[in-house]
């Protein structure tokens, strides 16, 4: 059975989990993690947690700048919410699903690859003997993603250890996942994820080459990612998405057109999953915008707010895209 008729039989059938709650908030970090309910607190930018950093496995501070008022991404699962360390591992788990991350120093493993390598072994090792064993959605941070020319570029470099780390999980068919530039300086690798207790179903776009079948000019070993990942909730988990078609970027120095092909590839993506009420981004949907440039943010924040007036919540970050000519991109929830 293909890939998109499975996402139908899933969205068309009772869903095996209930919907994990995905939203923004302005709250103080330390209350959100109060609540009995909350399965990850994520901050952004150093005025994330003003005061000392909550000591919780469940939170975690990425050092890319919030556009406009500072807010925290808040995960709510259901029940109680247990949590923990393994080794280099922060852990946290309701049952149902689970949130897991890790931060890898660079120059403990001589370079990027092989911190990333080791961050993926880290992480797959801990979630397959763990309640929640199926990947569904991943995060990448780090500094200076775009540093390097060729394949020494940083972001290749990460491709390839990523790969190396997945290697002996996945084959052809991956978890939904963003790769984003922070830039702070700090070498530090960033990767969390959500998991479930049952799998979800990846999804493409009809619209693109699928990443990990990149021809050889985009670099030596291909992004191994989904286009989109069908949660057992029947929940849309977008990939971080760019003005991108087929395997080639689109309007180089446009960021106008560039949201435009942007929206345009989600928009697709969800026909494609065929999930929740709407089959356009809108209520129901939970969107983080990354800009290249800050200069930038007010058109996109205009054009995002009249394409999709009603979203359930809207962040804006500053952080580099994956490809120098890519000024944004978009992932979120959506359904």
């Amino acid at each position: 059975m293909s890939q998109l008729l499975t996402a139908t039989v899933i969205s068309e059938t009772i869903a095996s989990l209930p919907r994990l709650r995905v939203g923004y908030s302005q709250a103080d970090a330390a209350a959100l993690l109060s609540q009995p309910d909350t399965l990850a607190v994520i901050g952004f930018g150093p005025r994330a947690a003003a005061g000392s950093e909550p000591d919780d496995p469940r939170w975690l501070r990425v050092g890319l700048e919030v556009v406009g008022e500072s807010a925290c991404e808040v995960w709510r699962g259901h029940g109680p919410v247990e949590t923990g360390r393994s080794g280099d591992v922060r852990w946290s788990s309701d049952g149902d699903y689970g949130f897991v991350a890790i931060e890898v120093e660079e120059a403990a493993h001589a370079g990027l690859c092989a911190a990333a390598e080791y961050a993926y072994r880290a992480l797959i090792a801990f979630l397959h003997a763990s309640a929640t064993p199926h990947v569904l959605r991943l995060w990448n941070y780090f500094d200076a993603i775009n540093l390097g020319e060729g394949d020494d570029e940083r972001y290749r470099r990460f491709c390839v250890g990523r790969a190396r780390g997945m290697a002996d999980t996945w084959q052809d068919s991956y978890p939904a996942a963003t790769a984003i530039g922070r830039r702070d300086g700090k070498r530090l690798l960033q990767v969390y994820a959500l998991a479930a207790r049952t799998p979800g179903v990846a999804v493409e776009n009809p619209r693109q080459v699928n990443a990990w079948c990149y021809p050889r000019e985009y670099g030596p070993t291909p992004p191994t990612f989904a286009r989109g990942m069908v949660t057992p909730a029947a929940q849309l988990l977008i990939s971080g998405t760019a003005a991108v078609v087929g395997s080639a970027s689109q309007h180089e120095d446009d960021v106008a057109a560039q949201l435009d092909e942007t929206l345009a590839n989600l928009a697709s993506l969800i026909r494609a999953a065929r999930v929740g009420p709407a089959s356009e981004l809108g209520a129901g949907s939970v969107l983080k915008a990354y800009v290249r440039d800050r200069g930038d943010a007010a058109l996109l924040l205009e054009r995002l707010r009249s394409h999709a007036p009603d979203l359930d919540g809207l962040l804006l970050l500053e952080g580099e895209i994956c490809r120098r000519e890519l000024l944004t991109e978009i992932d979120g929830v959506h359904g």
